[in-house]
């Protein structure tokens, strides 16, 4: 018979532990909000929420969200409030450290894919004529909310 002070095996550590945590994951459920879905799709999503609210809050027009075409996309569109120029924004977004910091992650394939994104939006809203530049928000995600942002305005430069 197994001992229930201090289980001898992983697998009865990992029972007694399941058990255990079902009392935080009914009351966690009752008490707020689900949290985003976990792994690369939900640190995304909440990135980009994140980053379209510190634009808006900096008085930049959100035109568009998740332009995607063949060659490419681009996570949010907007309008700089100074000097009216378009920005095209890459989000990256991470938990933690653990595969390096968020810009890092702005590759210079990444970077290619983008432009094309951004040509081709220019080209179907008939707006090559206007300023344009391309920033990166990269997001530190904290479980507080209080969440560490960096806004790299010009981080590149058209690539194709």
């Amino acid at each position: 018979m197994a001992n229930l002070e201090s289980p001898s095996t992983p697998g009865e550590r990992f029972l007694r532990w399941g058990k255990s945590m079902s009392f935080f994951k009914n009351l966690i459920s009752k008490v707020g909000p689900t949290p985003p879905p976990g792994g690369n799709k939900g640190t995304g999503e909440l990135g980009e929420e994140v980053a379209a609210n510190f634009m808006i809050a900096r008085g930049y027009r959100i035109l568009e969200r998740n332009f995607r075409c063949k060659g490419g996309e681009v996570d949010i569109i907007a309008r700089d409030p100074g000097d009216k120029s378009l920005v095209f924004i890459e989000v990256k977004a991470r938990r933690g450290l653990s595969y390096g910091v968020p810009q890092l992650a702005v590759t210079t394939f990444k970077q290619r894919q983008i432009s094309k994104a951004a040509l081709t939006w220019l080209g179907k809203n008939r707006l090559h004529d206007k300023n344009a530049r391309f920033d990166v928000i990269a997001i530190l995600l904290h479980s507080d909310g209080l969440h560490a942002i960096d806004h790299i305005k010009n981080a590149f430069d058209l690539a194709y």
